[in-house]
């Protein structure tokens, strides 16, 4: 028990940190990268564009109207919170590897090749995003909980403003969870704007395979920080 508590105070400390990002105010700098990034996204052929909208609609699919992810995530006996925090780390530790090689291995392999990286990176983050939800307990047949994940998601890439009615929603989850839906245009439209600038450089030839390793090594690392968060939060509120 005074295990669980100091775990507790220590997890404590770094969501109040996050919660705090989640609500500040947009900063210059990012106003300015949004603007590069723009510039550098007109660059990119529409191919690219279009199989991120095919692939962001096959994952919001995948998620809530059935794949064999839901038929093989089954809720977890009632674990710890420290316990499943273990278990996520080297969950995402599998991920993120796979993830950093298939972007230096895509990047090496020119535009088409590239293209491949943008569903196959999805892939891996949808199951992450569904190793996160079972380990911590919950039970994903629900479609609510389904739903949850996407926003999650929506959460973890988009721009600041959306941050600030996105973040309000998953504190506040399980009261509002029977009045959710996602929009997947929405969802895809933020998701490729997010996309930062060391991905879009990927599509590139030369500097794709660096590009490639670095950006998918970010993207990873931001899901992470986001999903987890996001289920202390549900967690720590039960449990106050």
């Amino acid at each position: 028990m005074e295990e669980t508590r100091l775990y507790y105070q220590t997890i404590r400390k770094e969501l109040d940190a996050w919660e705090n990002e989640m609500v500040s105010s947009p900063r210059l700098s990012n106003r300015i990268s949004k603007g590069v990034q723009t510039k550098i996204q007109n660059l990119i052929p529409d191919k690219a564009q279009a199989a991120i909208t095919v692939a962001i609609k096959a994952m919001v699919e995948s998620i809530l109207y059935g794949s064999s992810l839901l038929t093989q995530t089954k809720k977890a006996a009632e674990p710890t919170l420290s316990e499943s925090e273990f278990l996520i780390e080297r969950k995402f530790n599998t991920y993120y590897k796979l993830a950093v090689a298939q972007g230096i291995g895509f990047g090496l392999g020119g535009f088409l090749i590239n293209l491949a990286d943008l569903p196959a990176l999805l892939s891996l983050k949808v199951k992450f995003l569904f190793d996160c939800g079972k380990l911590y307990g919950f039970d994903l047949d629900k479609k609510s909980e389904r739903l949850f994940l996407l926003y999650v998601f929506q959460l973890a890439f988009c721009c600041d403003k959306r941050r600030l009615q996105i973040y309000p929603i998953i504190k506040c989850w399980d009261r509002v969870a029977d009045d959710m839906e996602m929009d997947w245009g929405k969802l895809q439209i933020e998701y490729r704007d997010y996309l930062d600038i060391s991905k879009l450089l990927q599509l590139l030839p030369v500097v794709g395979a660096v590009a490639g390793g670095a950006a998918n090594h970010s993207l990873m690392k931001k899901l992470k920080v986001t999903a987890m968060n996001c289920y202390r939060l549900r967690i720590m509120d039960r449990d106050d």
